[in-house]
């Protein structure tokens, strides 16, 4: 059996696999075979006889988690249900149900979401009288969750003067009382949020040796995949997990790192030879996802960066089409552009599933959107609203929730009124300062509510309270997650309300609460899932990434998503659509070298999204913020050696047109800190439709922009970057006034005169 499967690896995929002893890196580029090489070595270490049990796997979605166990379970059998493998949260989530006890928590803690966690914030910046426009939830949380990657508590982080310093500059220094706050109301509701299971993984392990000891011997082997991806909490717990083995293999590509953001730190994979100095090395060199053409195209781009891990990919694919590079004049006018791309596409036989648009935000989706619909051809859009984010999603988990941790003040605050009873948000916050006032859980104030409120309040409480203890009763009786869901969704009115709604809204809520209820049932009714609890089917869904979620079932889709969200996924023909500077590279990406190879390595994870066919494409002009601003194509596309890179006749980007001309625009922003510097030009491009040549522009040396409120069609002017030309005519629509030029060398252009820099001649 071992040698049938290892006769299907290459040479470095086998040395990845039969290594099983000492510290291992295997630096996987994009489509080198990474998922299978994990899959085989885990299924090679049960051959040699390790226990499944004493094998830990860490992924960063529960989907790749399943598919790996899933292949696994194909060559060795059920023995791979026994493995630990699941991503860093919930694996670190099920050794706090277990071992949690010894920091103060129950076993039936609520993780909280994003939502969870910024109502608390807006909560507790109101109760401290705060201006909550200075101290916004999403940049408190962002702070906090800052400081617990870096395993920097509240107590660290208010005695530290230098933090205190960096508040106070930013008019807020009050966040350092808003965190010790926080983490005491998430403690005291029996709660964690997810960057909570890692820095409290991190205590438990360093307050309690015992613990640590138990899984350093538990789990001879360790395995993280995406290692470039991890945090410096991430990193030191599967350090101190694998440092009386040192059996520790890590799997990544540094040119894959795209999550600073998040708190990933690239040294962790840059650096991982200082921490095991007997290491061994094996690079996944060949891409058997992509053509030639784009893969070298790819290397191309990358090789700028200067802080990399040596390597070669390469492709033993076809040569493939050159990467098709399109300018649009609009945003608009590029998705009606790469809709009908798609249209024709179809046409030779591929499918829409076959295609993905990526872009760097989530807003560039509109124009997309607009221009599929109009031709009819469907799309889905990968991290949008999310199901599980949903309001009727989340009144009837916030119900199961509160019948599992009646601690969790937010899951009350969400239902205590929902549906309505009656009872108002200064009821309800009389109940949460009693409950602080005295000492105890909001539950036992609305479990006696007689001892503390009177009058019709006091009524609708009480009803409420009969409810939840009924709900508890069935948890304690044993019931299964489903029958428990369906009876609280029977009982609390939440469903018949969402029936007796008949808008078209509230059918499709009615729908999504039904669905709700059969991905219980299936979670039941899967024999894999041996703990059927509701316990357990809520931490399933706590931990639910937007990747990990099912689609509607129509696969036949064109895929929309941001960059970051493609990562590890192909797709036969792929548009990576906004190529213009402040958009892809972000402007906000422009402050370091750093900041700015982080973008590079986005578009590399882009470029080698596609297996077949490649197209680029950058607009003119688009709206921002509402205003209609001038664009210039991105630096990443001069960064591309010119040979892999095809002119499309759908419009010649600007600054390509004339051969030995340097398209990069002497406004461009450097660097901070970093000389200008210019590629070379892209001398080699052959446009499709061949370009009439022209000849730069160079402005007169009086050259000052007129005012051209009184501009009339016929006047005669000149344009820093067109020239030359003549007004044909002028356009007003209120207080916008566009003008149709025609310039002698570059031909009729529309400009807003707002934004237009014309000298009337």
């Amino acid at each position: 059996m071992v040698r049938d499967y290892l006769s299907q690896l290459n040479e470095p995929q086998r040395e990845a696999v039969t290594h099983t002893q000492g510290p291992l890196m295997i630096i996987a580029g994009a489509g080198s075979g990474k998922t299978r090489v994990l899959t085989y070595r885990i299924a090679y270490l049960i051959d040699q006889g390790v226990d499944p049990f004493n094998i830990l796997a860490l992924t960063f979605t529960n989907k790749a988690a399943e598919e790996m166990r899933h292949r696994i379970e194909r060559i060795i059998g059920p023995e791979a249900r026994n493995l630990w493998m699941g991503t860093f949260h919930s694996v670190f989530a099920k050794i706090l149900r277990i071992d949690g006890f010894k920091l103060g928590y129950t076993s039936n803690f609520t993780i909280y979401d994003t939502d969870d966690s910024k109502s608390l914030l807006r909560s507790i910046i109101k109760e401290m009288q705060l201006d909550d426009k200075t101290y916004k939830a999403n940049y408190v949380l962002n702070r906090i969750s800052g400081a617990k990657n870096n395993l920097i508590s509240w107590q660290m982080y208010n005695d530290n003067p230098i933090f205190q310093a960096e508040d106070t500059a930013a008019q807020m220094p009050e966040l350092g009382r808003i965190y010790r706050t926080y983490a005491m109301r998430c403690f005291s509701a029996n709660a964690m949020d997810f960057d909570d299971l890692l820095f409290n993984t991190n205590v438990l392990f360093r307050d309690h040796l015992d613990v640590l000891n138990k899984y350093q011997h538990k789990f001879r082997h360790v395995m993280v995949d995406e290692f470039q991806d991890t945090n410096i909490s991430q990193y030191l717990i599967t350090r101190k997990l694998a440092a009386v083995t040192q059996n520790i293999c890590v799997v990544g590509d540094d040119a894959q790192s795209i999550y600073a953001f998040r708190g990933a730190n690239i040294q962790n994979i840059l650096n991982f030879r200082k921490d095991y100095p007997d290491l061994r090395v094996v690079k996944l060199e060949q891409n058997y996802r992509s053509t030639k053409n784009i893969v070298n195209a790819a290397n191309s781009l990358i090789s700028r960066n200067k802080g990399q891990l040596e390597k070669n990919i390469f492709s033993d694919n076809e040569e493939g089409a050159k990467i098709e590079v399109i300018r649009a004049m609009s945003d608009n006018e590029e998705g009606r552009i790469i809709s009908h791309e798609i249209f024709e596409g179809k046409l030779t036989g591929l499918k829409n599933s076959d295609f993905a648009i990526l872009y760097r935000t989530n807003a560039q989706s509109r124009a997309f959107e607009e221009a599929l619909r109009k031709i009819n051809i469907p799309y889905r859009i990968i991290g949008g609203l999310s199901f599980y984010q949903r309001k009727e999603i989340k009144d009837i988990l916030a119900y199961l929730r509160y019948t599992a941790n009646q601690k969790d003040e937010e899951a009350f605050k969400r239902i205590i009124n929902q549906p309505k009873r009656g009872i108002g948000d200064t009821t309800v916050a009389k109940i949460v300062v009693t409950a602080s006032d005295q000492g105890v859980s909001v539950w036992d104030v609305v479990s006696r509510i007689r001892n503390f409120f009177e009058g019709r309040a006091a009524n609708a409480i009480e009803g409420f309270a009969d409810l939840i203890r009924s709900y508890i009763l069935m948890l304690e009786e044993g019931k299964d997650a489903h029958a428990i869901a369906m009876h609280v969704a029977k009982t609390s009115g939440l469903l018949h309300e969402l029936y007796m709604d008949k808008t078209v809204e509230g059918v499709a809520r009615h729908e999504n609460v039904q669905e709700l209820l059969n991905s219980i049932r299936s979670f039941v009714d899967n024999d894999e899932n041996e703990d059927k609890s509701l316990g357990a089917f809520l931490q399933t869904v706590s931990l639910l990434t937007t990747a990990d979620e099912e689609d509607d079932g129509d696969n036949d889709k064109v895929t929309m998503m941001t960059i970051h969200g493609a990562k590890g996924l192909e797709f036969r023909h792929v548009f990576v659509v906004g190529l213009e500077e402040n958009l892809f590279p972000s402007q906000m990406m422009l402050k370091s070298r750093d900041d700015l190879e982080e973008e590079r390595r986005l578009f590399y994870v882009a470029i080698t999204r596609a297996e077949k066919q490649l197209t680029l494409s950058y607009a003119q002009q688009r709206y921002t913020w509402g205003k209609m601003t001038f664009c210039e194509p991105s630096r990443f596309l001069e960064e591309i050696d010119s040979k892999y890179l095809r002119l499309g006749d759908k419009g010649i980007p600007q600054g390509f047109e004339t051969a030995g001309r340097n398209p990069v625009s002497p406004q461009r922003p450097a660097i901070v800190g970093e000389p200008v510097k210019r590629p070379s030009p892209a001398s080699n491009l052959k446009p499709v439709q061949a370009a009439k040549p022209v000849e730069t522009h160079v402005p007169s040396p009086d050259f000052v922009p007129s005012d051209t409120k009184d501009l009339k069609a016929g006047d005669q002017v000149e344009h820093p970057k067109f020239g030359f030309g003549e007004v044909k005519k002028i356009e007003k629509m209120g207080a916008t006034a566009k003008a149709v030029i025609f310039f002698h060398n570059e031909g009729e252009k529309t400009l807003l005169l707002s934004f237009a820099k014309l000298r009337i001649l």
